[in-house]
């Protein structure tokens, strides 16, 4: 008898890389990965946070406005093709502009087919010195979303939003398999923090949405030197316990292929009752603005 392929085990992929300020080659480098990626069988790959330019908002103003995009367009189109030609799921975030001539910092998922579901549009902005945000970009409006690929149900926050411990809570709820957070963050060239250490305080906040909900958390992030920011790399996959799967390096550029199992999820979940034991009738200042 011939063994059945157990569809909630499977490879995903990160691409994490260095930026320039050619668009289309940052565009051509990232196929490449993309596809290096599904050659290791990788059946869901995410790209890293505005993949396709250098992270412009380290300034308060510039003329990035006119790199942004329309979703569908031109990235959207070349990506589409490659999704259907290699039969994966493609998350690509982007620097979107919309029919009304606003702006955001968006995600747009394309399924296997090559089809584009609905994009996500990130929700929480930060705006401190060399991440100023807030210039660039309005708070999304198209509320939290799954998406339900042939390979699972996936949610995805956007950098900033890994903070917030609210948002991957409602994705979990929703039914999310797994969380992606795409991700443009580092060092500042010559700061000393007085809070401690930046990236440990990043990995650790992700981890423990993976354990407090029993989900699976994949975060990927640029590498490189651009302005005064040092990306730290360092994309990684973790499993609904918290555990790393596997970390890309601190500095190179790397397709992370990791292998996970979305059936550990509901044990998780089951045996810890982070889920069932909840009592949102005590929560009502989480909704109340301080």
């Amino acid at each position: 008898m011939r063994k059945v392929k157990d569809k909630r085990k499977f490879n995903i992929g990160l691409i994490q890389t260095k930026v320039s300020a050619d668009i289309e080659a940052n565009l051509k480098k990232t196929i490449t990965r993309i596809k290096e990626a599904a050659k290791r069988n990788a059946r869901i790959i995410c790209l890293q946070e505005l993949f396709g330019t250098v992270y412009f908002p380290q300034d308060k103003k510039n003329s990035a406005f006119k790199s942004a995009e329309t979703i569908p367009g031109k990235t959207t189109n070349v990506l589409s093709d490659l999704a259907k030609e290699l039969n994966v799921v493609i998350i690509v975030p982007m620097f979107e502009k919309d029919s009304k001539g606003k702006y955001y910092n968006s995600v747009v998922v394309i399924d296997s087919d090559g089809k584009l579901m609905d994009t996500y549009r990130k929700i929480h902005i930060p705006h401190d010195p060399l991440f100023y945000e807030k210039s660039y970009f309005k708070p999304g409006n198209l509320g939290y979303r799954i998406y339900k690929t042939k390979y699972g149900r996936i949610g995805i926050l956007i950098c900033y939003d890994q903070w917030f411990p609210e948002a991957a809570r409602i994705l979990a709820l929703k039914g999310a398999d797994i969380i992606f957070y795409p991700t443009a963050i580092g060092w500042i060239k010559g700061h000393t923090s007085s809070d401690g250490d930046w990236h440990d305080a990043w990995e650790t906040v992700q981890r423990a949405h993976a354990i407090a909900s029993g989900v699976h958390v994949a975060a990927v992030n640029r590498v490189g030197e651009e302005g005064r920011l040092n990306f730290w790399g360092q994309s990684f996959v973790c499993g609904p316990f918290g555990k790393v799967l596997k970390r890309a390096s601190s500095i190179k550029e790397e397709v992370l292929v990791a292998r996970v199992d979305f059936s550990k999820n509901k044990r998780i979940q089951k045996g810890w009752g982070f889920l069932k034991n909840r009592r949102p009738d005590t929560y009502g200042l989480i909704t109340k603005k301080l």
